[in-house]
């Protein structure tokens, strides 16, 4: 299978997935697991995904605060109350802890996502929903705004991750407004390509700019506004009157 058929059926969560190169189990995550078949885990290994999760929302912290270049361990360590070795026992160093940040927000936007039309007039109003999601989640827009750009440069490590996750939803979105316009909603002249890019650009330049004045700037109101300029009025009140409601 070609890379970008392989990209256009994984989710960002997936592609941050495949991005672990080189991460290794550290022995504590095979703590108190049981062969398969045997019966449930037990106790340590609960505890330790409990750790390993209270580090990654530590780093989700930091991450979004300073950036991965200038954000460290020991400010992680210190947030969850660890040294910074207990740290790396847990992740084997700090890439791949970024992975794991990465993926744990790509996953709940799939756990916010789960059951939602994501194809055709619907995706746009799930994404109008996501958006609203977003507004009340400011540690995420800034770890998601702050690392984008910190990765533009080739050799930062989450680079692969944010070019493969832009590709994988700029392709989506060319098939969600081609589908559209199949149905006659988009407006004359209104190009799935150029819709998808913008897209993008829209819902990337909102959170910047949110996150800079969340008083005035309304994420989702905004988006739905653009949506509104690129479908017909008929098939905008479609896509609203059919989502589902905001989970």
């Amino acid at each position: 299978m070609a890379e970008s058929e392989s990209l256009a059926e994984d989710g960002p969560a997936d592609i941050a997935a495949r991005l672990t190169a080189g991460y290794r189990e550290s022995p504590d995550r095979l703590e108190g697991a049981t062969a398969p078949g045997t019966g449930k885990r037990r106790g340590p290994y609960a505890k330790t995904k409990a750790l390993r999760g209270e580090i990654i929302d530590a780093a989700l912290v930091v991450f979004g605060r300073s950036g991965y270049r200038a954000g460290s361990i020991r400010e992680i360590a210190e947030i969850v109350g660890m040294t910074q070795a207990g740290v790396l026992h847990h992740f084997e160093n700090k890439e791949a802890l970024l992975t794991a940040v990465l993926t744990r927000r790509d996953e709940q936007d799939t756990e916010l996502l789960a059951g939602r039309e994501l194809i055709g007039i619907g995706a746009l109003a799930t994404l109008v929903d996501l958006a609203r999601h977003h507004a009340v989640h400011r540690g995420t827009v800034q770890l998601f705004t702050v690392l984008s750009a910190e990765a533009n440069v080739d050799d930062h490590p989450a680079h692969e991750y944010f070019h493969r996750r832009y590709e994988w939803f700029r392709a989506g979105l060319v098939r969600v407004y081609a589908v559209i316009g199949e149905e006659g909603g988009l407006r004359p002249g209104v190009d799935p390509e150029h819709a998808a890019a913008g897209t993008l650009a829209m819902m990337d330049g909102l959170q910047t700019q949110w996150l800079q004045d969340p008083e005035k700037v309304d994420m989702a109101a905004t988006l739905e506004a653009y949506f509104r300029v690129l479908l017909t009025e008929e098939a905008w009140e479609a896509a609203a009157n059919t989502a589902a409601p905001p989970r």
